[in-house]
Order: C-alpha cells, then sequence, then structure tokens
C-alpha cells in the first residue's frame, strides 16, 4: 500500500496550514516595520542628519569608510535573518508561553554580540550610542509588538477561529484529565471537537460538550465527520508500539498533526527536556530547584522593585493612611500573623480596612463564610468599613506588604501567605507551599482571586512554587495590576 500526504484545499489541515502562514506574515511585516525603524531612529538620534562614516582600518594605513545608512541596513537585514533562523515565528510557539519572546531575545541579543566582534576583528569603531539605543529600543518594540499580536490571536480564538479542530484520542479517565487541563488555559489554540475512547460510548459525553465519537478502530470515519486537524492521544495501555508507529503513520498520509500528552501534569516547559535513547523519545523532568543563584536573582529583583516602589509610593501611602484614620477610629496600619518561608511566622503589614477588634467577631460569622473551605471569606462582611471595601476591591489594602518583602518575609510573587490556622490543616501537598517565600501577588491574584476554589488555589501555588521564573514573576506582577484595575473576584 502506498501512503501519500493529503493536503486537500479547503480540508482542515489546508485550513489551519493557511491561517498559520497568514498570521507568519504579519508577524513578519511588523518584525521589517520595527527592525528598520528602531535601527533608523538610533543612527538619527546619534548622528542626526549628518552624513556620518563609519571607518574600517586597511592595508597600508589605508581607511575604508562605509555610510552608517548602509550599516543600519545590513544590521536590520541580519537581524532579520537572525529572527528567521532562531524559528521566532515557528507555528508550534506562537499564541502561548514565553518560548517566543525567549528566541526574539537570544536572537537580538547574538546579532548585535556578532556586530561587536565583527567590529573588534576589524579593529573599527562603531558608534556606542547608536548600538546602545538601536539594542534596547529595537528589542523592546518587538517584544510590544509580538505581545500586541498574541493579545489579537487570544481574542480571536475566543471567537472560534485561529484554532486546532482536536480529537482527544486514549482512555476515558486520562483524556478527561488532559481536557479538563486544556479547557482552563483559553490560550491554548485547541478546540477539542469530540473524543475516541477505548469502548467509544456514543452516548455518554466525555466532559460538557465534548461527546466520545467513537472507538480506537473509528478513527478515520472520526476525523473526517469531526474535520479535526489534530489528535491527542492521551494514552491507552491497548494500544501497543507497533499501533502507536501505525497511528503515526495514518495521521502522516492525512497531514494531521499528532501530539502526545504525557502522565505528567504542571510542570513548565523548562524542567522538560527530550532525550532520544535506543529510538524510545524518553521525558526528563528536572526537580524543582528551592536555593542558588536562580532564588539569589529573585532576592535582588524583590529588594530593587520594592525599594522603588516604596519610595515612589510614599505620597499614596500618605493619602490612604488618613483617609482609614478619618473612617474609624483606630490605627492606620494592621499586622497580622502569617506563615511564612519554611513554616517561619512573621507579622504582616497591611492597612486596617476592618474595625478595631475584628478578630474577636470573627467566631459568630464563620457559620456565614462564602470562602472555599479552608480559607474564610464574607462577601458582606459587616466588620469591613467604608475606605476598607474600597481598599479591598483593589487590593491597596496589600501594598504596606512590600515593606515585608524588603525585610525578607515576603516576596513580590508568591503563595499566598497563609493564617496558622490554616496551615495546621494543610495536607502533604498544600506544605509545599511553603517551601518558598509567601508572595504579594501570584497566579492566584490573577486567576480569580477569592472566587478560587480551595483546590484551585492549592494547584496554582503549587504550580508556581515548582515552575518559578523571573519572567514569569514580571508577567504575574503585570496580570496583577490588569487584574486588580478590573477588580475581579475581590471582597
Amino acid at each position: 500500500m502506498t501512503l501519500t500526504r493529503q493536503s486537500v484545499a479547503g480540508s482542515p489541515v489546508a485550513v489551519v496550514a493557511a491561517w498559520q502562514r497568514a498570521y507568519a506574515r504579519r508577524l513578519l511585516v511588523t518584525d521589517l516595520i520595527v527592525i528598520v525603524f528602531a535601527v533608523y531612529a538610533s543612527q538619527f538620534i546619534r548622528f542626526g542628519t549628518h552624513r556620518e562614516m563609519l571607518r574600517i582600518p586597511g592595508e597600508q594605513g589605508g581607511v575604508f569608510e562605509l555610510n552608517y545608512t548602509l550599516v543600519s541596513a545590513i544590521l536590520a537585514g541580519g537581524w532579520l535573518l537572525a529572527l528567521a533562523l532562531f524559528a521566532t515565528r515557528d507555528r508550534n510557539i506562537i499564541g502561548a508561553g514565553t518560548s517566543e519572546y525567549r528566541r526574539i531575545t537570544d536572537a537580538t541579543i547574538r546579532v548585535f554580540a556578532l556586530l561587536a566582534i565583527v567590529a573588534f576583528l576589524l579593529q573599527s569603531e562603531v558608534g556606542r550610542g547608536y548600538l546602545l539605543v538601536a539594542l534596547p529600543l529595537g528589542l523592546a518594540l518587538l517584544l510590544v509588538s509580538r505581545w500586541a499580536w498574541r493579545k489579537w490571536l487570544i481574542h480571536r480564538r475566543a471567537e472560534g477561529a485561529f484554532s486546532h479542530r482536536a480529537i482527544l484520542m486514549g482512555e476515558r479517565q486520562k483524556s478527561v484529565h488532559v481536557a479538563q487541563q486544556i479547557a482552563r488555559d483559553g490560550t491554548s489554540g485547541f478546540s477539542i471537537v469530540g473524543a475516541i475512547t477505548e469502548r467509544g460510548t456514543v452516548d455518554r459525553e466525555l466532559c460538557p460538550g465534548i461527546p466520545v465519537l467513537g472507538d480506537f478502530n473509528n478513527l478515520t470515519r472520526v476525523l473526517e465527520e469531526a474535520r479535526a486537524d489534530t489528535v491527542i492521544f492521551t494514552g491507552a495501555d491497548t494500544i501497543d508500539p507497533r499501533g502507536m508507529r501505525e497511528l503515526g503513520w495514518e495521521l502522516e498520509a492525512k497531514s494531521t498533526n499528532l501530539i502526545v500528552a504525557p502522565a505528567l501534569t504542571d510542570v513548565a516547559g523548562p524542567r522538560i527536556h527530550a532525550r532520544p535513547v535506543a529510538g524510545l523519545p524518553l521525558i526528563q523532568v528536572d526537580y524543582p530547584e528551592f536555593e542558588g543563584r536562580k532564588y539569589a536573582a529573585k532576592r535582588a529583583f524583590d529588594l530593587v522593585v520594592s525599594f522603588l516602589a516604596l519610595v515612589l509610593l510614599s505620597p499614596v501611602f500618605l493619602v490612604i493612611a488618613v483617609l482609614v484614620r478619618s473612617d474609624s477610629p483606630g490605627p492606620a496600619f494592621y499586622l497580622q500573623e502569617r506563615v511564612g518561608l519554611n513554616g517561619k511566622r512573621f507579622h504582616m503589614l497591611k492597612f486596617r480596612s476592618m474595625v478595631v477588634g475584628a478578630e474577636a467577631q470573627l467566631p459568630s460569622l464563620l457559620d456565614r463564610t462564602d470562602g472555599n473551605g479552608v480559607l474564610f471569606k464574607l462577601r458582606a462582611d459587616p466588620r469591613v468599613t467604608r475606605v476598607g471595601a474600597v481598599l479591598r476591591k483593589y487590593s491597596l489594602d496589600e501594598l504596606p506588604q512590600l515593606v515585608n518583602v524588603l525585610l525578607g518575609d515576603m516576596s513580590l510573587v508568591g503563595p499566598r501567605p497563609p493564617l496558622a490556622s490554616e496551615v495546621e490543616r494543610y495536607d502533604t501537598w498544600a506544605r509545599r507551599r511553603l517551601l518558598v517565600r509567601p508572595g504579594i501577588t501570584g497566579l492566584w491574584q490573577t486567576q480569580g482571586r477569592s472566587n478560587l476554589s480551595w483546590e484551585d488555589s492549592v494547584r496554582l501555588d503549587l504550580y508556581y512554587v515548582e515552575n518559578w521564573s523571573l519572567t514569569g514573576d514580571i508577567i504575574v506582577l503585570y496580570r496583577t495590576v490588569r487584574s486588580v484595575a478590573r477588580a475581579e473576584g475581590a471582597y
């Protein structure tokens, strides 16, 4: 039997390939505009309208001169070439994750490093001001433009466009888990249109909105009827290695994407390494790191940002303190004991948002909680003052915790700082939250705040504990500002 790849115009595979190419072209045009603007703007800022020349020493005392306009054109061309060589527009990284941004940064830095090496070897002096403007300006504009295109793509995907139509294939329990994980991430670019299970009970949904379309023997029919371009294989003991090879061949002939979902949950990409051994695609997972230079960099970042924030926000602190004291009798600040790194207790500083003596009133309110079983929350808490309600809505009562960050009790980003009474109810999993410093904000702050269930709160905190990165911290801080401005899930 001869197998040929099918890519008929109008087929699901062809449709996906078409929008991927169109999106890549948009990125290419934007990259070109940004880079040309960055290099020629830096040339204008450094040299103005003067016809400046780059001088390269030649043989026998001669000098070869190169117009900076030509130098800028060469730099722009090399920069664009580097973005292509580093696959910054690869279809597998667009739309989600940090790989796209990381590749852009790597390509940019290497281009300028290569330019510096070439200039050194030719004994020429490229204008330092020219490079010091072009590098940060171009890199910043590239990242912002890619971020803007990603927001556009996410918006289109929310409308049902620019997504892969995927079929889940595997044992029911494993497929349910994968479906739930994908559903939590609205930016994945996968629209699950159905599932194929070992028994193929078509009268039972895999999950709400995801029908079972058949069993493993119905793959060809299901792909055609569902117009799917991707199969996500979640695992099945009844399919042996030979069966997996044949599955790959069958999907290859149809130009259908095959994605294998390993039984790994909440493990970030940098901790996963592919290790082909004897023809086996083994996956090595690095253990989380809780010390070393990685966390030294985190502490340095916390110190610098918290100090600058305290200086810049000092007028805001003064205004809030006056409003708190004028609204109700008592101090402007409130100290509460919390549990931090490795179970060490500390006093967390907040603006007072409740009446004095609020803790004494807590036992009478426990049966009215709107919390998630472990955390006490009350949407209409009678202890909250008028000013306190506004502070809580926009998380302004948390600002004094910048002092805790400066003192080393907390971090800017991390798990939620728990009460001692909450820690007493932790199981083994939840106690892993105490392996890092608690944060003023975290993933819980950007994905629901008080509306999260206890399980989701623990899941998000543990994901952060085991997959922390400085880039991730910066993204969380940005998302926190956006989430707080919308006042979602706060009470």
